[in-house]
């Protein structure tokens, strides 16, 4: 989650990435504009938990890797720095504190960012070429929205209580109960 400082200051990428080296908050970079990260909930925990350990596994023994939301995605079409809350990526990082070449990217909704998430990152992380797939995660209900690239452009698939989602990026098929295991109880 980001919210707008209350006087943004406008900089550069060169120093936004000075001044997060040593902020004690993390903030997203988005053509100059500087946005806080305040922290989530318990369900938005568990869910992004629940799917790290999905991905982490499944991938175990592969070049590729999933990040959770303290590293940073460079989107250059976008002129930003985003915090998504997981993503898996095969490349060889040319930095230790962002990747710029993600397969799959996943946010989980809260109610301050759902509209910001379903649009705005959706489209500054659609301009990345290596995107496969983006995964939008309901907090308050089984609901998972899959945005997958085709030959065409990109389609959109819901899954909720009961459904699978196969994730073809990394070719795992997840069990939307699997996801929220833990979230309710």
């Amino acid at each position: 989650m980001s919210v707008p400082l209350a006087k943004p200051p406008r900089m550069t990428a060169e120093e936004y990435l000075a001044m997060e080296m040593s902020s004690q908050v993390r903030h997203e970079y988005v053509a100059g504009e500087i946005f806080a990260m305040t922290g989530g909930s318990d369900s938005h925990n568990l869910i992004a938990g629940n799917l790290y350990i999905l991905f982490r596994e499944h991938l175990r023994g592969t070049s590729c890797r999933v990040f959770m939301s303290d590293l940073k995605l460079k989107v250059e079409a976008a002129d930003a720095y985003l915090y998504p809350d997981l993503m898996v990526t095969c490349e060889t990082a040319k930095d230790s504190h962002f990747r710029e070449q993600p397969e799959l990217v996943v946010e989980v909704l809260s109610d301050s960012t759902a509209k910001y998430d379903r649009e705005h990152k959706r489209r500054m992380y659609q301009t990345l070429a290596s995107l496969q797939e983006y995964v939008l995660v309901a907090q308050s209900c089984m609901d998972v929205r899959v945005y997958r690239r085709t030959a065409e452009g990109w389609d959109m698939a819901i899954y909720t209580d009961g459904a699978k989602i196969p994730l073809q990026s990394i070719e795992l098929d997840i069990p939307v109960d699997r996801i929220y295991e833990s979230v309710w109880n």
